[in-house]
């Protein structure tokens, strides 16, 4: 927790009705008609978009749509050979799925958090931290610009880690060299927020996914999210992709990203686990600026900066530290200077809007059983649109 927990005491859910918190209910139903028909064959190839999914969507304190669709196990491998009925896992308002890069913005609170206590400099280069760092002309880079993609590292920066030996995995990540000059461009890459990993356990001296524990789930009361999910939860855990390179075979419950699974699973761009439900109480949480019940895991004002666009002097691409700002291609019209939320590669994603106290929370497995076969960016807009709708409407 951080210093100023005594103060922070937030709204903590409960579940409602649209009408309870006077919204129209017509554009909440129509989620599931999106949802429907986003598991239909569809395209050229005659392929779902997803085969199951978990949509919730909270108002003012209120959980007023929480549904499950489709199946968390569907198939055996990527042909697509479909699992004999008795063998496939229906998807459930519980089912567990790998957040993908939501995983981010646990990173970026645990971040947050160690500025919160007055022991990491948002403004400080990062070799400060890592004097590794400062190799290939990364010496002007500042922590900050890792949370906002301003670094001038790019997604090509690194190779794959899985075909590096493990021992020289970490300074692979650090000799990375810069495609721009830093604060000159936003780059969007998974490298920024390994490097902000590398930070916080140089500053700690504690792995991230215990940090991420003590600091953030615990006190939140998420019991389902996790690195490297326990065997108890993997009856809950949707299944990923089938891969051949690497050769994994059918990956569940196991992080589906190459890099993080190539780091042990635990990484700060990919690895974590989650229910919707657990992603409700953070999202309430930003919404509470930073407590939720009892606990606060941040301070009203770190949660400000959080949502505050950093990037405007670059333009095209609004950006807080670790949280997406007004994007419109996943945020429909919930998207406002204010909204914050991320998207995740395996399906995911996750809107908040601070303005009309909502969010917006959708977990597929989009990538089961190949990550080829379609965008869904469609549905993310949709399901947004159809929220904001719902607040629209109520007012005329």
């Amino acid at each position: 927790m951080t210093s100023d927990s005594a103060a922070g005491a937030g709204e903590t859910l409960r579940p409602g009705t649209p009408a309870e918190v006077g919204l129209l209910p017509g554009p909440i139903d129509l989620i599931s008609a999106h949802l429907t028909a986003g598991m239909r064959p569809q395209g050229s190839g005659r392929r779902p978009l997803f085969p199951g999914a978990v949509v919730l969507v909270g108002h003012r304190g209120r959980v007023v749509k929480r549904e499950a669709f489709g199946y968390a196990v569907l198939y055996s491998d990527a042909t697509p050979t479909l699992l004999p009925p008795e063998q496939r896992v229906p998807t459930s308002s519980d089912t567990v799925y790998d957040l993908a890069s939501l995983s981010k913005l646990f990173t970026s609170i645990v971040a947050m958090q160690l500025v919160d206590r007055g022991r990491l400099d948002l403004a400080a280069p990062v070799f400060a931290y890592l004097p590794a760092f400062a190799s290939d002309g990364k010496s002007r880079i500042t922590v900050e610009q890792l949370l906002t993609h301003t670094s001038g590292l790019s997604p090509d920066s690194t190779r794959p880690l899985w075909l590096v030996p493990v021992s020289e995995r970490p300074g692979a990540i650090l000799d990375s060299a810069p495609a721009a000059a830093p604060g000159t461009r936003y780059h969007y890459a998974d490298l920024n927020l390994m490097v902000l990993t590398l930070v916080v356990q140089a500053l700690t001296g504690t792995p991230l996914d215990v940090l991420v524990r003590d600091w953030i789930t615990v006190p939140l009361g998420m019991t389902s999210t996790t690195f490297n999910p326990p065997a108890g939860l993997l009856p809950r855990v949707a299944a990923q992709e089938y891969q051949t390179s690497p050769p994994r075979g059918m990956v569940r419950g196991s992080v589906h990203d190459e890099n993080a699974w190539a780091q042990g699973g635990v990484a700060g761009h990919a690895g974590m686990f989650s229910d919707a439900d657990d992603l409700a109480i953070l999202a309430q949480t930003i919404l509470n600026g930073g407590g939720y019940g009892d606990a606060r895991i941040l301070s009203e004002r770190a949660v400000a900066r959080m949502l505050t666009n950093h990037n405007a002097h670059i333009g095209g691409h609004h950006q807080g530290l670790g949280f997406e700002l007004n994007r419109d291609w996943y945020m429909g019209g919930l998207a406002t200077p204010r909204t914050a939320g991320h998207t995740g590669f395996t399906g995911t994603a996750i809107v908040i809007d601070p303005t009309t106290a909502t969010f917006a929370i959708l977990l597929t497995n989009a990538v089961h059983p190949s990550r080829s076969w379609g965008s869904i960016n469609s549905v993310r807009h949709a399901v947004a649109d159809d929220v904001a709708r719902s607040i629209s409407g109520a007012r005329h």
